[in-house]
C-alpha cells in the first residue's frame, strides 16, 4: 500500500481552481514534485501536510484518511513538514527550536536532545547548535527549517523549496541527505530546480495548472528531452520538462483554437 494516495484532490481558491480532481499515490523514496509558478505544488504540499483543507476529494496519508478529524494528529506525528515560507522564533537557539518542534509531535521527551542534536547534525549546524535563530544567515535558516522537519524520523517528509537560499556545496549535501532519507520514508520535494530532480528522485511529477502533465523517472524525462525538437533548456532533463509540458498543454491549446475558429479539435 503506498504512504499517500489522493483520490479527486481538488483545491480551489476563491474563483481559481489550484488541483482539478488529482489523483495520485506515492510509495517510498524521493519524489520531485515539478511545475510552473501557480500549477498547483504547494496547494498539494499543504493539503498533504493536514494544514490546508481540500475542496473534494480524498487523502489518506499512512494509511489514514485526513477527512477525518481525530486521525490528523496520528498523522502530524508521523510526517515532517517544511512550507516555502518558513516562520520560526528568532530569540530561540537553534537547539531550542528544533526541540520545541519535537515536543509539539508529541516525541517522547527523553529522546529528544539526542534527536535535536542528531537532525542538526545532518543539516551541516552542529558547531551553530546554541546560536540565535536570528544570527544566522538565510541559507542556515532554512538548513534549520530542514532540521525540524527531520527531527522525528518522519515516514512521510513534505519539502516545499527545500534548497531556496542554499550554495551549491551545500545543495550536493543536502542531495545527499534526500537519498538517505528516501531509503526508508516517502519524501516529496516541490522545487523549480530540475538538477535537484536528477540528483536525488527516483521519480518526477509534473504538475501544471492543477493537473498531472507527467509521472516518471528523472531518467526517461531526460530521455524525452533527447529526442525532443524546438524546446529550450541546458540540459537533456531541463528540455524534457519543456516537452513534456507543450505536450501536456497541446490538446488545450488546439480545442481552444479550434473553439475560436467555430470547428472541432481533433
Amino acid at each position: 500500500m503506498p504512504a499517500i494516495r489522493v483520490t479527486g484532490l481538488r483545491v480551489r481558491h476563491r474563483k481559481t481552481v489550484a488541483l482539478d480532481a488529482l489523483d495520485l499515490d506515492f510509495g517510498p523514496g524521493v519524489h520531485g514534485l515539478l511545475g510552473p509558478n501557480g500549477a498547483g505544488k504547494t496547494s498539494l504540499i499543504r493539503v498533504l501536510a493536514t494544514v490546508a483543507e481540500p475542496s473534494g476529494g480524498r487523502v489518506e496519508i499512512l494509511g489514514e484518511d485526513t477527512g477525518e478529524h481525530r486521525r490528523r494528529g496520528t498523522v502530524r506525528r508521523r510526517l515532517g513538514y517544511l512550507p516555502q515560507d518558513f516562520g520560526y522564533y528568532p530569540g530561540f537557539t537553534v537547539r531550542e527550536f528544533v526541540a520545541y518542534v519535537a515536543w509539539l509531535k508529541e516525541m517522547p521527551a527523553a529522546g529528544i536532545p539526542a534527536a535535536v542534536e542528531r537532525a542538526v547534525a545532518r543539516v551541516g549546524l552542529a558547531d551553530r547548535i546554541d546560536a540565535k535563530v536570528r544570527t544566522l544567515s538565510g541559507g542556515m535558516i532554512r538548513r534549520v527549517g530542514i532540521a525540524q522537519a527531520v527531527v522525528n524520523d518522519p515516514q512521510v517528509l513534505l519539502l516545499d523549496e527545500p534548497t531556496a537560499g542554499l550554495d551549491p556545496e551545500q545543495r550536493v549535501e543536502f542531495r545527499a541527505l534526500l537519498r538517505e532519507l528516501g531509503a526508508s520514508a516517502t519524501v516529496i520535494v516541490s522545487t523549480h530546480l530540475v538538477e535537484d530532480v536528477a540528483a536525488a528522485c527516483t521519480e518526477v511529477t509534473l504538475i501544471d495548472a492543477g493537473r498531472v502533465a507527467y509521472r516518471g523517472t528523472p531518467e526517461s524525462l531526460a530521455a524525452l528531452g533527447e529526442t525532443a525538437a524546438d524546446v529550450s533548456g541546458d540540459n537533456p532533463i531541463e528540455r524534457g520538462y519543456t516537452a513534456a509540458l507543450r505536450s501536456h498543454r497541446a490538446p488545450d491549446l488546439a480545442a481552444h483554437a479550434a473553439g475560436a475558429h467555430g470547428g472541432t479539435a481533433r
